[in-house]
């Protein structure tokens, strides 16, 4: 259970689904139930590296985020509510057009990694990536840059603060990404729209090499905060961020 608003108001979730989240939802699901029907459609409208480069088939970094496997229902579940839990804040947040912009960015932009891979890897050349994945992680890094301090359930057991969860699955996704495509998983997708997430939101308030240098020296004056007692009090950093951030959305 999650709570919003007053004392007493408690609401399963991130509350009423909004407009981008829903027709993201209804296209997804739609296209899946097609799938069923038309097996084809994998061939046709997955990533395959090897009919980008050779085929020309330059839709297929925009159409594969719209397909899941359809030999179960685990993936599309899972992304899908991923999708509704961390995609509704959000949208609140940033508004519908912004939020869809973002999306696409980060699932294209796992795309063109897993591309950029396949350059250098057999193994990825010759795979066939299909989900949304890369675009939830993606919304999984947002989601903790703005609210760095919810709770999430590790494994739904272990909660941990929500920047400490994405750091772990950025591990998880970069160490497995070297394990090639065997696995049937898309770590290198999923690395992507982590990256490209991050470089994409950095980049709307000032240079993410800059932001990285910023929070470097944040850390090093918090543990000298520390060693001699000091405590700082008042409104945070991370608030006026988001209000400088917000400047460039709108």
């Amino acid at each position: 259970m999650a709570r919003y608003g007053s004392s007493s108001s408690y609401q399963l979730g991130p509350g009423a689904i909004t407009p981008a989240v829903k027709a993201l939802l209804i296209a997804n699901v739609g296209v899946w139930l097609v799938n069923l029907i038309v097996p084809a459609l994998t061939l046709r409208l997955g990533l395959s590296p090897q009919d980008v480069f050779t085929g020309f088939a330059f839709w297929q970094p925009f159409t594969y985020m719209f397909l899941h496997d359809t030999r179960g229902f685990s993936h599309i579940l899972f992304n899908m509510l991923a999708l509704w839990m961390f995609g509704t804040e959000l949208e609140r947040l940033w508004g519908t057009r912004f939020f869809f912009k973002y999306y696409m960015v980060t699932g294209v932009g796992a795309a063109v990694t897993t591309l950029l891979l396949a350059l250098v890897s057999n193994g990825v050349y010759y795979s066939l990536t299909v989900g949304a994945s890369g675009a939830i992680y993606g919304l999984l890094l947002a989601w903790a840059m703005f609210f760095p301090h919810r709770t999430i359930y590790f494994y739904f057991l272990f909660p941990i603060p929500a920047r400490v969860f994405v750091m772990i699955i950025g591990a998880i996704a970069f160490l497995s990404s070297f394990g090639g495509p065997g696995s049937g998983i898309a770590h290198i997708a999923h690395l992507g729209g982590l990256v490209v997430g991050y470089l994409y939101l950095k980049s709307l308030t000032g240079r993410p090499l800059d932001e990285l240098k910023y929070r470097w020296l944040r850390w090093k004056m918090g543990r000298a905060r520390n060693r001699f007692d000091v405590y700082s009090g008042g409104k945070s950093d991370d608030d006026d961020w988001k209000r400088e951030w917000k400047k460039h959305i709108h």
